[in-house]
């Protein structure tokens, strides 16, 4: 058993944040059917982690909760939904990381399960449909891959995927697709909910895109706050160690960010070169383009 979990460990650290977001919403699914399991048997009725992780729609509890409005978005609770969830961000999110790094996906699909959330409170405060429906509460990571999903199909609109039946197919026809069936679904007695917070996290995906092709990344202030947790974690767990000069060397992390951004100068710089010819580029993009022909 000791083995097996090392296995996971040391899977879970090689993986990128991809997997490793996988691997949390697996593993806190696990850990909530298994206490589950543990409350059933003792008749412990108190003990229900979805009351903890699941965001309230009533303000008044949302404010006492408030940690819920990121918990929700790595807990699941029917296998179905977490396995839909976990392909399509697995399929996507592999597209995503081809053309952004790391560090943006994991603040996209925060971002994204945050607009998810606040648009389902307002929904369900404001709106007399949902009014009449009552307060709930909500759980998945729906909203966050739509995020992934929406600005991936919007930012490379003529990117295809293999569907079984349907052959080769746009993602950005997948994507609305999925958008229009949320859209209409919106007054559906089943989990309307659920497809509030989905046209949450699929804005924040769009906005994204067309934010990022204007130059412009939404992104960075999540991403320079998870950067100071996660340095701040490495501070506790170095403390007290003695000290110790190393050669710094450049993390998996910082090295995916940094070919990312080095790929779209030279993708740029190729847009330049077909539309103006090589004798309008300067001497630096000359360089560099010479440069990345040499690697």
């Amino acid at each position: 058993m000791s083995e097996f979990i090392n296995a996971l460990k040391s899977r879970f650290n090689r993986g990128n944040i991809l997997m490793k977001f996988i691997f949390i919403n697996v593993a806190v699914f696990v850990a909530i059917h298994a206490v589950g399991v543990i409350a059933t048997l003792f008749r412990l009725e108190s003990l229900n982690l979805l009351l903890f992780l699941a965001v309230p729609s009533k303000l008044s509890t949302l404010l006492i909760k408030f940690w819920t409005l990121f918990t929700y978005m790595f807990v699941h609770e029917g296998f179905i939904h977490i396995l839909f969830n976990m392909l399509w961000l697995y399929w996507f999110g592999n597209i995503f990381l081809s053309y952004f790094n790391e560090r943006t996906l994991g603040s996209l699909y925060v971002i994204g399960g945050f607009a998810g959330a606040l648009l389902y409170v307002v929904a369900f405060n404001t709106i007399p449909y949902y009014l009449d429906l009552g307060h709930g509460i909500m759980i998945g990571a729906s909203a966050s891959v739509m995020a992934i999903v929406m600005a991936t199909a919007f930012y490379r609109k003529d990117t295809t995927l293999n569907l079984f039946l349907f052959g080769r197919v746009k993602i950005i026809y997948i994507a609305l697709v999925v958008f229009l069936i949320d859209f209409f679904s919106l007054s559906s007695g089943n989990n309307p909910g659920g497809h509030v917070a989905h046209i949450g996290g699929a804005i924040a995906g769009y906005l994204f895109a067309i934010q990022y092709k204007k130059g412009k990344d939404f992104t960075l202030p999540i991403s320079r706050f998870l950067d100071s947790i996660a340095n701040l974690f490495k501070k506790r767990k170095h403390k007290g160690a003695h000290k110790v000069v190393y050669k710094r060397t450049e993390s998996d992390y910082d090295y995916n960010f940094r070919k990312a951004e080095e790929s779209k100068k030279i993708d740029a710089i190729l847009d330049k070169l077909k539309q103006s010819g090589y004798d309008n580029l300067s001497s630096e993009e000359k360089r560099q383009l010479f440069d990345a022909g040499k690697k």
